[in-house]
């Protein structure tokens, strides 16, 4: 099965990079949102990306304008699938919503097209469920910022051929990225590591141990970690994080993985990070800086 054309769900963050490496390899590429707003956002985000590779002269501007002609915008799910042989999910990280969508592209799709969802911890299995064709889900996690990480996790459901795995390989080849497959179990291989460090920043720091400054900075300079915990925190979305700790704790059932209450505390609250302007730093200045409120 040869794809030429994929359907990419959401144009955040995620969304507006996967879109942007799928159309720099040379698929046609659907990007659909319910938001019309969020949807000139992500071309404008990819054209400021590709901008930024014409610069660096990774591309030429003739190039630039071919990844960009190649992409299509669309508010119509229906519309947005037609001819698509791959559609990639990468709605917010709610359970309920992405079972939706998939229910709803089940109904619409024909049966021999490929269903991908970008969730960074959700049962690809559980997903699956909401369609009549399991064996044709698949779980590709894409790390941000997208056009930049080499990584996709490449998650195979309970049901996933290999068939389907083997064309999803391939596809990643296309793009440039190193695929590497796991099995489906809660956060994965990425998450499951990273979220319990970053868990454990956020304890260090209730507890007092240390100060933002000094948590982050002994990962960076002791332990060559580019970005520190609490800064990747922001950087994900405490939200973000949130979510996929309570996947964590809720599907492996260990203690271990039980959100700590500052990061409960600070989302309630709306501090949610670089999304937000505020989280463990505050991005209001353009030069963070350490939050007062900590």
């Amino acid at each position: 099965m040869e794809i030429t054309k994929v359907t990419v769900i959401g144009a955040g963050t995620m969304g507006n990079g996967i879109a942007h490496v799928f159309a720099q390899a040379g698929y046609s590429v659907s990007l659909a949102d319910i938001d019309q707003n969020a949807l000139d956002r992500a071309v404008k985000t990819i054209e400021s990306n590709l901008d930024r590779m014409v610069r660096k002269e990774k591309i030429t501007e003739e190039t630039k304008v071919r990844i960009l002609k190649r992409i299509t915008t669309l508010t119509s799910l229906e519309n947005a699938i037609k001819d698509s042989g791959l559609v990639v999910e990468a709605a917010t990280e709610n359970r309920e919503l992405k079972r939706k969508i998939f229910q709803q592209l089940d109904t619409l799709c024909p049966p021999d097209v490929i269903f991908a969802t970008n969730t960074s911890s959700i049962s690809i299995t559980e997903i699956a469920s909401a369609t009549k064709r399991s064996a044709h889900v698949i779980g590709m996690h894409f790390m941000n910022p997208v056009p930049v990480m080499k990584l996709v996790e490449i998650i195979r459901g309970y049901d996933t051929s290999d068939e389907v795995t083997e064309i999803i390989l391939n596809v990643c080849k296309k793009l440039d990225k190193t695929a590497l497959v796991v099995n489906d179990y809660p956060g994965f291989v990425a998450n499951r590591i990273l979220m319990p460090m970053v868990n454990e920043a956020i304890i260090t720091l209730h507890e007092g141990v240390a100060g933002v400054y000094e948590i982050d900075n002994i990962m960076k300079l002791g332990m060559a970690h580019p970005m520190g915990p609490l800064e990747l925190a922001d950087f994900i979305g405490l939200d973000v994080c949130l979510a996929i700790l309570r996947v964590l704790h809720e599907g492996l059932g260990n203690p271990k993985y039980a959100p700590c209450p500052l990061l409960v505390n600070m989302v309630n609250a709306g501090k949610l990070g670089r999304k937000s302007g505020e989280g463990f730093y505050s991005y209001t200045s353009g030069t963070p800086v350490v939050s007062t409120s900590l």
